[in-house]
């Protein structure tokens, strides 16, 4: 035996004929509170102060941060200079063995 309902009812409806409490005025509270939150949020997107978050307090300028990247670049090709000489050095070594 099968048996099909259909009700016909708003979800308002049926949560009061289920006797769920109504919770649509502690939502509309919640949604304002969160509203006036991003609002306030919104003034800390700006770019200024993302980038004063962003950037530690000891870099002051743009000479500064292009003084740092350049150092971490030197620093990086160095370290591939060296690694690159001591491979050629070992392929030598291997080369004068034969």
């Amino acid at each position: 035996m099968k048996v099909n309902v259909e009700i016909d009812c708003t979800p308002l409806e049926a949560r009061q004929f289920i006797g769920l409490p109504d919770v649509q005025p502690m939502q509309e509270a919640l949604m304002k509170e969160l509203e006036q939150r991003l609002r306030a949020n919104l003034h800390a997107m700006d770019p200024e102060s993302i980038t004063r978050t962003w950037l530690p307090a000891s870099i002051q300028g743009a000479e500064q941060l292009q003084k740092m990247f350049w150092g971490q670049v030197q620093q990086t090709l160095s370290g591939i200079t060296q690694t690159a000489s001591n491979a050629m050095g070992s392929f030598s070594e291997r080369k004068a063995r034969e």
